[in-house]
């Protein structure tokens, strides 16, 4: 097995950092990041075992299930944050506890098909909704009452376009660093 540093298994991709400017092709990119997601998510998983799938992908993290379930509830999540967003004057958005969620029997032993399902028709539903969005939209702002900042959707949009990637990365290191894909 490779030797890997624990903040580069944390963190495969890199910390997410906000970007310091914005365009209409970056939002671009995001959009079509948080699209793909389901497809790549699905071809990754697709030949894993029930043993692989309860891996942790590093020592004390989530098991690969877990990170697929995660997904489905963050991004719901997300998706719902940003609705509130376009509907309500810099709403305050109600956090979860997404490491107690991701301990909860179902997230812990569920197939990850359920969450897949989510996924695909989620992130359907938000790639229309996504679209809709002028930059202008891109501005309105939700607040985090945990971290006392309020967050545009163009942040927002950013983030997810990294965590979809965050957590794929999490499950492809894994399967890399195991042999997996060979």
């Amino acid at each position: 097995m490779i030797t890997v540093d624990i903040e580069n298994l944390k963190y495969p991709i890199g910390k997410f950092s906000a970007p310091k400017e914005y365009s209409a092709t970056w939002a671009d990119q995001w959009i079509l990041a948080i699209e793909e997601l389901p497809a790549r998510l699905r071809a990754t998983l697709k030949n894993l075992t029930d043993k692989q799938l309860d891996t942790p992908y590093r020592d004390g993290g989530w098991t690969v299930r877990q990170v697929v379930h995660h997904l489905a509830d963050s991004h719901m999540n997300a998706y719902i944050r940003f609705k509130l967003a376009m509907t309500e004057d810099t709403p305050t958005i109600k956090p979860y506890q997404e490491e107690l969620w991701a301990e909860l029997s179902e997230a812990r032993h569920a197939p990850v098909e359920i969450s897949l399902s989510i996924v695909d028709a989620l992130h359907k539903r938000w790639i229309l909704f996504l679209k809709t969005l002028s930059e202008d939209d891109l501005k309105r702002k939700y607040h985090h009452p945990d971290s006392k900042k309020d967050f545009e959707l163009r942040t927002v949009l950013a983030l997810y376009a990294w965590h979809s990637n965050h957590h794929l990365a999490h499950i492809t290191s894994l399967m890399a660093r195991e042999g997996w894909n060979k």
